[in-house]
């Protein structure tokens, strides 16, 4: 969820209240079952109150304790439920109800929808409280960390020694970096997790993915299993009974392995130990692109470069997915951008006086001002917001977000890239082409989408880091003639926009099998696994193509 200067009210809390048919479905996961001590921590309006009754859960509790910081909100709720003697509902922060009563009060079942609040929203006394419940459970707090993160945490504290929680959260919980302590904590916490996942969006207003999280304490540790749904109809064919767990690995990893099988997920596990394998990281620096401050402005047409004679300060650019026609960027494919009046050139303005610059060059640092670009934060942190720090040459460019598949290019051109693109720069001998002939494989193509993260829309975000762990065959020795033939026709694939399977064919049999001896079994294992990932993400955009 996005927030911005003019945020509402209800965004500035993070407050979209949960469907009525979501909660319902919800509750009814723990249907004809008696608990204690129940906790909602933001109840809002009391819609999992309303659950809770319809189901009859509320009336067999001992207590049902709701939590709401607006009163409003608060009062709503206690119109409806005050009178029960079993329900004690409370106008006041979850953070500080936590701080009074973490060491004395457990709950059986803890369920809701905490809210979605990031950290420059929060008071300074909630950054505090936030902080502590964070590094108080051995994770780090910082900026990132949205609100619904504490939540989870202080909540799984005060579960009792079986108890369980129920909540509504987002789906970055799967993959974000910022939620590796998270996992972690989870993992080593509850006994049992389930993740239901929804391929419609459960709330569209936002924009946001959720997922419900179900955690279990005590008894026999079982693992993790995610369940996928199209929407929440889903539930009403749901039998957990049939959905098996996978072993929990108690690490950081991003969650998103566990779509695949228990089977495929040993597989990836024992390919990061094959010894004919490594990271991409192991064969070079990789960097995101060039951070410009403004893309728009620093990236220019042929035109705009004419118009303010930017020629003797421009450097070919590489900007975009359609930039990349092939695996090599060449100077015809730049020189076809340009004619196309594509931004293909990046401005880079010297850093000598400014009296010094031309005076075409300063109508142009004057038009970005007058357009208000110096002000943007990135630009405005600078001595001279128009110089474009870290500007080099790399060797290769790797797409940062993709649809299909993240396209892995040599340049041929002296070209640079903004940070659309992640920039590679090779170890002193290593062999460029080996290295673009390696990436090219099912078992490269299946690791894409385990390292990569669902940006949204369908698109596969990879993170410099992240492209770094994804796995590629080394490739020592290899008869000249033949990689050459063979990256020839990959290139005429991808320029043709022909399926890209057939590229991983020609690498996964000539060079995976025949000359590494990898068994085709584990190439078509792994080509599933990135067909299968790659499918899912695709559900959430319904186009097969990235603009």
């Amino acid at each position: 969820m996005r927030l911005k200067k003019d945020s509402t009210a209800q965004k500035l809390r993070g407050a979209y209240y949960t469907p009525l048919r979501l909660a319902n479905a919800m509750v009814g996961l723990f249907d004809a079952e008696t608990f204690g001590n129940i906790l909602e921590p933001s109840c809002g309006d009391g819609v999992f109150l309303d659950s809770l009754a319809a189901n009859g859960i509320l009336r067999r509790a001992e207590s049902v304790t709701a939590i709401e910081i607006e009163m409003g909100e608060s009062e709503k709720a206690r119109a409806r439920y005050g009178a029960s003697a079993n329900v004690n509902i409370l106008c006041d922060d979850f953070f500080d109800f936590y701080q009074r009563s973490h060491q004395s009060e457990r709950y059986d079942l803890i369920l809701g929808n905490p809210p979605y609040i990031r950290y420059q929203y929060l008071t300074e006394k909630q950054r505090e409280l936030q902080s502590m419940i964070l590094t108080t459970h051995g994770m780090k707090a910082n900026k990132l960390i949205n609100s619904w993160v504490c939540f989870l945490v202080a909540c799984i504290q005060m579960l009792s020694d079986n108890g369980r929680i129920a909540f509504v959260i987002p789906a970055e919980i799967l993959q974000v970096a910022y939620a590796e302590d998270l996992r972690l904590f989870l993992s080593n916490q509850l006994a049992r997790i389930t993740l239901i996942t929804f391929e419609q969006l459960v709330f569209p207003e936002i924009e946001q993915e959720v997922v419900v999280f179900i955690g279990e304490k005590g008894g026999v540790e079982r693992g993790i299993r995610i369940i996928e749904m199209t929407d929440i109809d889903g539930f009403k064919t749901l039998d957990l009974g049939n959905n098996g767990y996978q072993k929990l690995q108690h690490a950081r990893e991003k969650w998103t392995k566990y779509f695949i099988s228990a089977n495929e997920t040993a597989l990836i596990q024992n390919l990061r130990e094959d010894k004919r394998f490594a990271r991409f990281k192991d064969f070079g620096i990789i960097n995101i692109g060039i951070t410009t401050g403004n893309n728009d402005y620093f990236s220019v047409t042929s035109e705009i470069e004419g118009q303010y004679s930017l020629d003797s300060v421009t450097l070919p650019l590489i900007g975009r997915s359609s930039h990349a026609h092939g695996i090599y960027f060449t100077p015809d494919d730049w020189n076809a951008n340009v004619a196309s009046g594509k931004k293909a050139m990046l401005v880079r303005f010297p850093d000598i006086l400014f009296d010094e610059y031309p005076q075409k060059h300063k109508e142009y640092i004057a038009l970005g001002e007058r357009m208000e670009q110096n002000k943007g934060y990135k630009c405005g942190i600078r001595d001279r917001w128009y110089i474009v720090p870290s500007v080099w040459v790399p060797d290769a460019f790797f797409l940062r977000r993709n649809n299909l598949y993240p396209k892995f290019v040599l340049n041929y051109c002296g070209a640079v890239s903004t940070d659309t693109m992640h920039r590679m720069k090779f170890r002193d001998g290593v062999d460029a082409k080996n290295i673009l002939l390696s990436y090219y494989n099912s078992v490269s193509f299946a690791f894409s989408e385990i390292c990569g993260r669902s940006y949204g829309g369908g698109v596969l975000e990879i993170l410099p880091g992240e492209m770094g762990n994804i796995l590629i065959p080394i490739v020592n020795e290899i008869d000249v003639a033949l990689r050459d033939d063979l990256l020839g026709q990959i290139d005429g694939i991808i320029r043709r926009g022909d399926d890209v399977e057939l590229a991983l064919d020609l690498v996964d049999g000539k060079l995976l099998i025949d000359m590494l001896g990898i068994e085709a079994e584990i190439c078509q294992q792994c080509r599933n696994i990135w067909k299968k990932l790659q499918a899912r993400r695709l559900k959430r955009n319904g186009s097969d193509s990235l603009p």
